[in-house]
């Protein structure tokens, strides 16, 4: 009894430290679910599913497609463009100053959205942006047309801005996960360079770029201060109809639809999340 009593003193004193970290996740992560979970079946007290079927009406399914859409395409551009960036940078030399000037870079533009980007979008490509001006002015052709910045197609570019950096970070690893004698063996044997590529080096690489489009994918589908920037009315995607539902009276003849749209958006990441998961851990087995 006392050997478990000793057992208990020391497992409780190795689990110390983690308690901060178990508070944060208990208050930012777990509570705020638990309240969107309840707010999204509870109306006065009663158990009820009317907001969710309001999930299944035109405008909330407009803008999940949207949502959708936008955060795939901008996670595979991103992620294709992110992965052949992050190709040439470890080609580099391990101390090469470029490569870590890249790094770094990408490491700073990864985190520069929200409001700055969107007004750096705005400042350079908008109805009156710098760039904008210019082109008018040398060619007469207005670059910001219709003010395609502002729709869907807008966001689109927006987004893949911050994406591109943030494929080259989580996907740099597993490229420098890549041994060298892996690449000797399959020359040894008779490989050219597209056959090691082809055979050998994509195959082991398409678990971790599967796991980084999924991870782009639920980067975008979550983000909202960069699209609620650029586009003061309307809402096209899920986090500026829940603004819209915030800052209304009534949206579709509901109170607190919000609640049914935040339980959405947690079920759609919380299985891109899953899927992450599961194609990062068989890339850790090649890789590590």
């Amino acid at each position: 009894m006392f050997i478990s009593g000793r057992r208990a003193a020391r497992t409780l004193r190795e689990a110390l430290p983690l308690l901060p970290f178990g508070v944060a996740v208990m208050v930012f992560l777990i509570i705020p679910t638990v309240t969107v979970l309840i707010g999204a079946v509870y109306v006065d007290g009663a158990f009820t599913l009317d907001r969710i079927a309001a999930l299944f009406t035109g405008t909330a399914l407009s803008a999940l497609a949207n949502s959708l859409l936008l955060s795939a395409i901008s996670a595979l551009v991103g992620a294709a463009a992110g992965a052949v960036l992050a190709w040439l940078i470890v080609s580099a030399a391990a101390t090469s100053t470029l490569r870590r000037a890249v790094l770094a870079l990408c490491s700073v533009l990864a985190q520069f959205g929200g409001v700055a980007l969107a007004f750096a979008f705005l400042a350079t490509v908008g109805l009156n942006g710098v760039l904008t001006l210019w082109v008018q002015q040398l060619t007469g052709w207005n670059l910001a047309g219709s003010g395609w910045l502002y729709s869907l197609g807008g966001l689109t570019l927006v987004y893949t801005y911050f994406q591109i950096p943030l494929m080259v970070i989580v996907f740099t690893p597993a490229l420098e996960g890549l041994r060298s004698q892996w690449r000797e063996a399959a020359v040894s044997l008779g490989a050219s360079t597209w056959a090691y590529w082809r055979d050998v080096a994509v195959p082991l690489l398409t678990p971790a770029f599967l796991g980084s489009v999924l991870l782009l994918f639920a980067n975008a589908f979550a983000a909202y201060a960069t699209a609620a920037a650029l586009v003061s009315q309307g809402s096209p995607i899920v986090p500026l109809l829940i603004r819209t539902a915030l800052t209304s009276d009534v949206v579709l003849g509901q109170a607190g639809f919000a609640y049914a749209l935040a339980l959405e958006m947690i079920v759609v990441v919380a299985v891109v999340m899953a899927a992450y998961r599961l194609v990062v851990r068989r890339s850790d087995r090649w890789l590590s």
